[in-house]
């Protein structure tokens, strides 16, 4: 019972609010494309950090940010405002520009983004090629993608803030080396992932990006609202190298399944808002397929474990 009359009460279903893929998919392309070119930003002139944590953006309490970026003696910061549905660019000598997100095309956004930088004295150049996305168009050739629904923008955003409170609260648990709880801009999936200590085996084949991200050992949880195999919004979990025997074990709660394509287990996003607690039983799949990776991978959790 909240007995402080200031602080307002959020019921389940506005807080976990529902995210059908069909419904919001060409939203969610073209956000996924301009969420790209600012996380392409970020990465163009931040130092790199082990595993690509630099590449990624970060949930706030109105959107999305990439934190502050390094530009000489100068650094600035680029948000996206889901509330108020602006991008807003500010630096450390208070100067800022604001775009209006509305729908438009990828190529219209890239070019007022870049427009805005240069008049900030801003001058970063990024490979306007996308990432981890099928037939890919250039962002200053892309027309197609076009579609902005403010209250799925608005949706997705209240998504990320749950998911991004309870890993975090799921991360705090772990005293081993962590990432931070963090969005990857190329699959635009939430993600966080604890580590052994220990190095993996090399992959053959593998390009540059996936030997940075694997190069230690991982057990890694996330968010993502839906592609490919997947055509809904879901929880995932995975270990990496996948411990032998890791899909044959049952998790919590019961309705999560290893699928043995991805090699990940998977939990759908319906299945935790609509539950009494959602808190709990997103903790629930997060720790019980967390403890069957590392028991089977033999970590040493009473030396990682809180």
């Amino acid at each position: 019972m909240n007995t402080n009359p200031s602080v307002r009460s959020v019921s389940t279903a506005e807080a976990w609010p529902a995210l059908p893929l069909e419904t919001w998919r060409e939203t969610y392309a073209t956000l996924h494309m301009w969420v790209q070119i600012v996380g392409k930003v970020r990465t163009a002139l931040s130092p790199q950090v082990n595993h690509w944590w630099t590449a990624t953006l970060y949930v706030t309490t109105r959107g999305l940010t990439t934190s502050p970026i390094p530009y000489g003696t100068r650094t600035f910061e680029i948000y996206f405002d889901f509330i108020d549905h602006n991008l807003l660019i500010q630096t450390n000598d208070g100067m800022s520009k604001s775009l209006r997100l509305y729908p438009r095309s990828v190529a219209d956004f890239y070019r007022e983004l870049m427009d805005a930088l240069r008049s900030l004295q801003l001058d970063v150049a990024i490979n306007p090629l996308p990432q981890e996305v099928p037939n890919p168009i250039p962002f200053d050739e892309d027309d197609v993608h076009s579609t902005y629904d403010g209250d799925y923008a608005h949706r997705f955003w209240k998504v990320l803030v749950q998911a991004d409170r309870v890993f975090k609260d799921f991360r705090a648990r772990f005293i081993g080396k962590c990432s931070p709880v963090h969005l990857f801009w190329g699959s635009l999936d939430l993600a966080v992932t604890r580590f052994s200590g220990r190095l993996a085996p090399e992959r053959d084949g593998a390009d540059q990006v996936t030997r940075e991200a694997y190069s230690h050992e991982v057990i890694s949880c996330g968010f993502w609202p839906g592609s490919g195999p997947v055509q809904e919004a879901a929880f995932y979990a995975y270990a990496a190298p996948v411990p032998h025997g890791l899909g044959n074990i049952a998790v919590r709660p019961v309705a999560a399944w290893f699928d043995h394509s991805l090699g990940e287990f998977l939990l759908r996003y319906d299945t935790v808002r609509t539950a009494p607690d959602p808190d709990a039983v997103l903790l629930d799949f997060l720790q019980s397929t967390y403890e069957v990776a590392a028991d089977l991978a033999q970590w040493d959790r009473a030396v990682l474990e809180r």
